[in-house]
């Protein structure tokens, strides 16, 4: 099986998210329990469930890539998924960890990234 550079990417991004988001969650859950407030653990919690389902729609994506390998739409919608979980997930981790409230700020960007990313890969398999 021959896959293209494309898919190899977003399976490489995917993998090492999944890694990270599970090293990340431990350390929420293990490390800063003891020296962060009860509500910023659900505050860091809410940025690794994102980074995991992310994760493993990245995943997904991939293997939409790999069954569509010209579509440009579905490249774009894994990028723009990708970036968005970073700054989405790690503005919050970086908000608990440095209690710097105004990384708040720029969570909702992540987030519309997201949200834009899922629609697009909606709309390119809609138009395959």
């Amino acid at each position: 099986m021959t896959i293209n550079n494309n898919v190899k990417t977003f399976l490489f991004i995917a993998s090492v998210m999944m890694g990270l988001a599970i090293a990340i969650g431990a350390f929420g859950a293990h490390g800063l329990k003891a020296i962060v407030e009860p509500n910023m653990l659900v505050v860091y919690h809410t940025g690794v469930e994102y980074q995991f389902y992310n994760t493993l729609g990245l995943f997904a994506v991939s293997f939409v890539i790999y069954l569509k390998p010209d579509s440009k739409k579905s490249v774009i919608a894994a990028w723009l998924i990708f970036i968005g979980m970073i700054i989405f997930s790690f503005s919050l981790y970086l908000l608990v960890i440095l209690n710097m409230p105004v990384l708040g700020a720029i969570t909702p960007i992540g987030g519309t990234l997201m949200i834009i990313g899922w629609l697009l890969l909606a709309y390119s398999i809609l138009k395959a």
